[in-house]
């Protein structure tokens, strides 16, 4: 998957300023935001700060908290300052995009207390997509910025959202501020970086819709693969997983999982679920392996994190898995992660792993 992040944040922060500018001769601190309670002025700096922390957090590797500063304004800072100040932070988010490693991960809060950097720049792009929106509402102003940024940045952190034909539209309504038809309006609202789950040899790192899409399309999903990876059965995950979230299904925790070494940051196969709990709250798990990982235990080293994730979960009382008769070696994975044999027919062999 070709780099993604940098070139798409310079490119939000340019469309914000150009649809701003021709407003700095007003006054926006005695102009309110569209549907917010800060003024023009002061939702301009929001998105400076949020641009900054986030390169920040990503830069600095922050693990448990943001990177404790802020930044403040010269006295006498007019309109045109401020737009200065929007492009310089947005390009030091862009650098630390470009710069950090694929690996790399840092601190945000939400949902699941860090993202990578894709995840950094698309919540940056997200910020400055809404909030350029908000300002330019206040001030009468047309915007809209290109519909593949507001759709790279759904299909990135908002992987609950179905996909519309309208991204700006869909990307307005995700961010609680439009309608759609036949989707009630939000009145709040969250994004979704990608669930990482860390073991002693490896991280299973959530695939978001993208990446899938990247896949089912031949190319790499953005991971580094083992031995020409990524394999048959990760490719077949990942198009299951695309046709959930077009058809609003997908719920990310419950999707497909890159597994990839901890020792030098190569994806050796994949891991996941086959759709939500059932209303027993019983859930399906499968995976592969790379041909030259096998027989290391990295397949039950994965298999016993992701199960002890879903279990204890209050939505999740059993995982099962169906293997072929005469495999041998998938069958032992299963029975060495804590799965017992609960059912069989001629093809197949059923395990279950309960709470």
């Amino acid at each position: 998957m070709r780099g993604w992040g940098g070139d798409q944040v310079e490119e939000a922060v340019a469309g914000c300023v150009a649809a701003l500018r021709p407003a700095v001769d007003r006054d926006w601190t005695g102009v309110r935001a569209a549907g917010l309670e800060w003024n023009c002025h002061e939702t301009a700096f929001h998105i400076a700060e949020d641009l900054i922390g986030y390169a920040a957090n990503l830069a600095g590797g922050a693990k448990d908290d943001y990177v404790p500063f802020e930044i403040t304004l010269d006295d006498g800072t007019d309109n045109t300052g401020l737009l200065q100040v929007i492009e310089a932070t947005g390009a030091l988010l862009a650098a630390a995009v470009r710069t950090a490693p694929r690996e790399a991960r840092a601190f945000h809060p939400y949902p699941f207390r860090s993202a990578n950097r894709e995840g950094f720049a698309a919540m940056g792009i997200a910020e400055v997509l809404a909030h350029t929106y908000d300002i330019a509402g206040g001030l009468g102003l047309e915007y809209e910025p290109p519909a593949a940024l507001a759709e790279s940045v759904l299909s990135r952190i908002f992987p609950h959202v179905q996909p519309g034909p309208d991204h700006w539209r869909t990307f307005l309504w995700a961010t609680g501020r439009g309608e759609l038809p036949g989707r009630a309006r939000l009145t709040g609202w969250r994004w979704n970086n990608n669930l990482v789950l860390p073991t002693d040899r490896l991280t299973l790192q959530g695939i978001t819709p993208a990446a899938a899409r990247d896949l089912v399309a031949g190319g790499d999903g953005g991971f580094e693969w083992l031995d020409g990876g990524p394999f048959e059965g990760t490719r077949d995950a990942a198009s299951f997983m695309l046709k959930a979230y077009e058809g609003g299904v997908h719920r990310p925790e419950f999707g497909v999982f890159a597994l990839v070494r901890r020792e030098d940051g190569r994806a050796i196969g994949g891991i996941g679920f086959h759709g939500v709990p059932d209303e027993e709250g019983r859930a399906e798990i499968g995976y592969d392996l790379t041909e030259a990982a096998r027989g290391t235990g990295y397949a039950t080293e994965a298999l016993r994190a992701l199960s002890d994730w879903a279990l204890a979960r209050d939505d999740v009382s059993t995982l099962f898995a169906t293997i072929e008769r005469d495999n041998l070696p998938s069958q032992a994975v299963v029975t060495r992660a804590g799965f017992r044999k609960a059912g069989e027919d001629e093809q197949t062999l059923a395990y279950e792993l309960g709470r």
